[in-house]
């Protein structure tokens, strides 16, 4: 039940152009949201070469979406998982990991991302469980090569002309460039990063140490800022507009590809809409 979600184009927010915008709906996935697919991808590759089996412990350090996803994977193929977080992470993803039967730690604010990363490597140096390290694991943009790739190419019949995604773990993108170009070599990959100083959910501008090891710049042909105003006025306008509630890093997506399709013609412009609004509620941004 991974995968195969819609790709609908966008009926208002485009106006009058020829360049068709089509949201991929990666919130229908079955843990709602794009990071199902690395998250069986991860564990299904890691079983299949014998690092892992059913009862052992698995670690991660997530933001959220990638937490929400290993716990639902977890709890199908029967590990026990810790997950490593920021504090200041939405109790509403918060639930959903426990729901799920995840062990959720908490580091502070002020060490975010970097800091629970560095935790779970720590944890797995001394003997707590294995890492399957998101940021450096080629199952994570190997999982998008093998599915969410081959899905837009088959939903638009070949037609794809740029793709658009926002980057954090970088996984997302990586995979689909990899297959598109395969198909395409034309075809342009647009990535996202916040602007300086804004703590956009689901974007990471990364400091050059902690650039996750998956990223290879030369399957990125442009990369755009989005700051966190943009994406949460279009991430409202997506919903009162469109009738598509997602979240945060999808507005900021559907902001570049409304961008993108001013400078060009004949395009047909996939962005990815990685995640359901509902994970938002208790943050009061939709307010």
């Amino acid at each position: 039940t991974v995968g195969q979600t819609p790709l609908v184009r966008l009926q208002r927010f485009p106006g009058e152009t020829r360049n068709p915008i089509l949201g991929k709906l990666e919130g229908n996935n079955p843990a709602g949201s794009v990071k199902d697919r690395p998250a069986m991808s991860m564990i299904n590759e890691a079983e299949s070469r014998g690092v892992i089996a059913p009862g052992d412990t698995l670690i991660e350090a997530t933001s959220g979406n990638t937490g929400i996803a290993l716990a639902m994977a977890a709890a199908v193929r029967g590990y026990p998982l810790k997950l490593i977080m920021p504090s200041n992470q939405s109790e509403r993803r918060k639930g959903a990991m426990r729901a799920c039967g995840a062990e959720l730690i908490d580091v502070s604010p002020e060490l975010g991302m970097e800091g629970a990363r560095d935790l779970a490597l720590r944890m797995q140096s001394s003997g707590e469980g294995l890492v399957l390290n998101q940021f450096a694991n080629p199952d994570n943009p190997g999982g998008h090569f093998a599915t969410t790739g081959p899905e837009i190419w088959e939903q638009t019949g070949g037609s794809v002309t740029h793709f658009v995604a926002s980057m954090g773990t970088t996984g997302t993108i990586m995979g689909v460039s990899r297959f598109l170009k395969s198909q395409k070599l034309d075809i342009q990959i647009i990535g996202l990063q916040p602007t300086d100083g804004s703590p956009t959910p689901g974007i990471r501008r990364w400091p050059p140490e902690y650039l996750p090891d998956i990223y290879q710049h030369e399957r990125v042909d442009r990369v755009l800022n989005i700051s966190q105003r943009e994406s949460e006025q279009m991430m409202k306008r997506l919903a009162r507009e469109e009738g598509i509630f997602a979240g945060v890093s999808s507005g900021g997506a559907i902001a570049a590809a409304l961008k993108l399709s001013a400078e060009v013609e004949e395009a047909t412009i996939v962005a990815i809409i990685c995640e359901r609004g509902d994970r938002y509620l208790s943050t009061g941004v939709f307010v």
